[in-house]
């Protein structure tokens, strides 16, 4: 089976606006944060390609540097448009099915992709991980690749698991706690470095914010 993820990135300055930290610790977050989930990715057996969506510079760089697929999103008109441009190329590669993960969840593990990917129920299926307060998706795992459109920033936990249900029986919501464990503002990040899960990250992000 031909699995890819997906990661839409945003231009760096425009992220990241809730956590009250400079443009330019925010840059140097977002960078730490998308290199780990890149890292990841690209040793899980699980996973043939890793495509970024994005049209910033650093992001491209970093991508190149994991062999992932650059798409470039000139519009950046939303999550959901970036994810379409990447369903577009990968039915266009005959890839089976797709993640779709956020940049913000650096400590995510090889071991939860395979955790999450046992929830596998060929030939159509959807696994979803929402996020920490149950009111984003932190993964979503779709075959075939256009199973069903996505639905991000508008309470995308609930509507992704409704429209799902539209479109096949086998729909697993999955509890992955460092998958869940994503970054949307100060309260997020502080929990982030409370866990004691990548000790190397979290002290890069400490010194990013104290800097």
């Amino acid at each position: 089976m031909k699995i890819a993820v997906i990661i839409p990135v945003k231009t760096f300055s425009n992220a990241k606006t809730r956590l009250e930290l400079s443009p330019l610790k925010v840059e140097k977050l977002c960078k730490v944060m998308l290199e780990e989930i890149l890292h990841t990715v690209s040793i899980s057996p699980r996973i043939e390609k890793t495509i970024i969506v994005t049209k910033e510079e650093k992001a491209i760089e970093i991508g190149k540097k994991f062999n992932a697929q650059i798409i470039i999103d000139e519009k950046e008109e939303s999550v959901n448009s970036a994810v379409a441009l990447a369903d577009k190329y990968l039915l266009e590669n005959n890839f089976d099915a797709s993640i779709v993960f956020p940049q913000d969840i650096p400590y995510i593990k090889t071991q939860d992709i395979d955790f999450m990917l046992n929830y596998i129920a060929p030939p159509n299926f959807a696994i979803i991980v929402p996020s920490r307060r149950f009111d984003g998706t932190s993964a979503l795992v779709r075959m075939p690749i256009d199973l069903m459109k996505t639905h991000y920033d508008e309470d995308s936990y609930k509507i992704h698991m409704n429209t799902a249900k539209e479109h096949t029986l086998n729909v697993a919501m999955v509890f992955v706690k460092r998958i869940m464990w994503d970054v949307d503002n100060k309260e997020d990040l502080e929990f982030l470095l409370e866990q004691n899960e990548k000790p190397e990250i979290a002290q890069k992000i400490k010194e990013i914010i104290s800097s």
